[in-house]
């Protein structure tokens, strides 16, 4: 995997850079036109990870994504998720880190497609902004997209959920999409060498609605975290080398769990 690895970044970043100046006169377009070209650079990107990898991208659960105005939560643990998440929606916006939209030029596309940017070092205040932006977007049948964790986080390590999604649930008043995905196993954080493999998403059950604030809170983080267990068992049965020491020390519990029982 290192030449495949190599040759991938070799193509991917330079794609990117290469696409946001020769397309940026599109920015001028109206937003839809901005969106699709998005998401079809979107899917070219993970054409090119899957064809160069050698990588397998498996989605399940597409069934289960309601149409219109909808909050996905979805795990985070590799910058793979970003790219491939935003061509599954129908118009999908990101909440994201404000320092993004600082970036030239890729700063200026998100600031187009109208991601929402959050200051993290203001709290309450931050979530406010965040909460108001996102209700307007939701208002015009799209869908946010945010990752409860905040950050990236390794396949196996101890959850760490932010009561901040809870509250937009709660205010919102939208269905609440959760996403357990595995990608983390494949395309590991500051590692320039991925493992072979498949990365999997699970679209899961949607969370209606009207739920008390603390038990959707719960609700959520179990349903995502009991699919990504079970995937981490299914990778376990293939051999845990190369995996991520987080992901080796769950893997051994989960085994360890379900002899006792």
């Amino acid at each position: 995997m290192l030449v495949r690895s190599l040759l991938f970044n070799a193509l991917l970043y330079p794609y990117m850079i290469v696409s946001m100046i020769v397309c940026s006169p599109a920015m001028l377009l109206p937003r839809g036109c901005v969106v699709g070209l998005a998401k079809f650079w979107c899917r070219t990107a993970m054409a090119l990870h899957r064809v160069t990898t050698g990588v397998r991208h498996v989605y399940t659960g597409r069934e289960n994504i309601p149409q219109g105005a909808l909050l996905v939560a979805s795990k985070h643990q590799s910058m793979w998720e970003t790219i491939a998440l935003m061509a599954q929606f129908g118009d999908a916006v990101f909440v994201l880190k404000r320092e993004l939209m600082w970036i030239p030029l890729f700063g200026w596309w998100i600031r187009r497609l109208d991601m929402i940017p959050v200051d993290r070092g203001k709290g309450s205040a931050a979530l406010a902004k965040m909460t108001e932006a996102t209700r307007k977007t939701l208002a015009q049948g799209r869908q946010v997209l945010i990752f409860p964790e905040g950050t990236r986080r390794e396949p196996g390590a101890e959850p760490a959920y932010k009561i901040g999604i809870a509250r937009l649930y709660a205010d919102l008043g939208v269905p609440c999409l959760p996403v357990a995905l595995d990608s983390g196993l494949v395309w590991q954080r500051r590692r320039m060498v991925q493992r072979k493999g498949t990365i999997h998403v699970d679209f899961l059950e949607p969370i209606a609605p009207g739920l008390p604030m603390r038990e959707f809170f719960h609700l959520l983080q179990d349903r995502i975290e009991a699919r990504c267990d079970e995937r981490l068992l299914e990778a376990g049965q293939e051999g845990v080398e190369g995996l991520p020491a987080a992901a080796r020390a769950r893997i051994a519990l989960l085994k360890a769990q379900a002899k006792a029982d």
